[in-house]
């Protein structure tokens, strides 16, 4: 459920308490004034880090106890919100395994069905996907920008409405894929990049992951990018500069609850960190 920001200040203050208390109690200091002085604070600050340790105990208490409520109240909220819709997930370089669970864990009240999963190879593998489109008008895409571009853009619209394109490169293009694409009411976005690609691997990779985005979002289908709270290096950036809806904390109760909204058709980054918009979209009603 992640961690509650007030419950980690307060035990990192009691972490603090504990070590001042080790460091007065270790030190040598002479004449009566200074002993006094020494047991005055050490008496202080022991009666502070009590405090702080019950305090901590409240606040756990308290995170336990909205966790659990948040838990029992979402499915309530977003069950059949999503009935009978396809939804697609799209991961760039890597799909981390908490963070599809957690798409999961979002869509099942919802009555939607996850028919595609695909997780585009980075580095891109380009000659391969030159080998398949060598009779295409996109058999340029190992050298020219442009027409990686072009092909991105093209296949992301086929993968939310159907089309020849995808079968001939899938197996260049994924590095795992499961179901199908096309006839999509819905797209989830994963960003996920290697850290080990060179400069000209990460240009091809940008243009491929931006191309992708634009034909997605030019069906208008609602299409939503997401990640976990501890994602670092974060995409929020990335989704919020490709006209996608985000949520920065799919890993959270919180998060998937957006992320079925955004589903809905909600737009803004939303979520905990500082790039959020706001914690929720409005709940929207389910559509007809």
């Amino acid at each position: 459920m992640g961690y509650s920001a007030r419950y980690h200040a307060t035990s990192l203050i009691a972490v603090f308490l504990a070590l001042a208390i080790g460091i007065l109690i270790g030190a040598e200091f002479g004449g009566d004034t200074l002993t006094n002085t020494r047991k005055d604070l050490e008496h202080s600050l022991t009666g502070n880090l009590e405090d702080a340790r019950e305090r901590a105990d409240e606040l756990s208490q308290e995170l336990g106890r909205a966790n659990e409520f948040s838990s029992r109240v979402f499915p309530v909220l977003v069950r059949d919100q999503l009935r009978g819709r396809r939804i697609g997930l799209l991961a760039f370089g890597d799909l981390p395994s908490d963070v599809s669970g957690s798409v999961e864990d979002a869509l099942t009240p919802t009555g939607a069905h996850l028919v595609g999963v695909g997780v585009v190879r980075e580095p891109v593998d380009t000659n391969g996907l030159a080998s398949d489109l060598a009779k295409t008008r996109f058999a340029r895409i190992a050298r020219d920008p442009d027409t990686q571009t072009a092909f991105a853009t093209g296949l992301g619209r086929q993968l939310v409405r159907g089309g020849t394109l995808l079968e001939p490169v899938r197996g260049h293009l994924f590095s795992r894929a499961s179901g199908n694409f096309g006839a999509l009411d819905g797209v989830i976005v994963v960003r996920d990049q290697p850290g080990e690609m060179t400069s000209p691997q990460k240009s091809v990779a940008g243009r491929i992951e931006a191309g992708l985005a634009s034909g997605i979002t030019a069906t208008h289908t609602p299409a939503v990018g997401v990640e976990s709270s501890e994602a670092e290096p974060s995409s929020i950036s990335f989704f919020a500069g490709n006209d996608l809806a985000s949520v920065d904390d799919v890993d959270l109760v919180a998060g998937q609850l957006a992320t079925v909204f955004a589903l809905l058709g909600a737009e803004g980054n939303f979520g905990i960190k500082g790039s959020a918009d706001r914690l929720l979209p409005d709940l929207l009603a389910p559509q007809e």
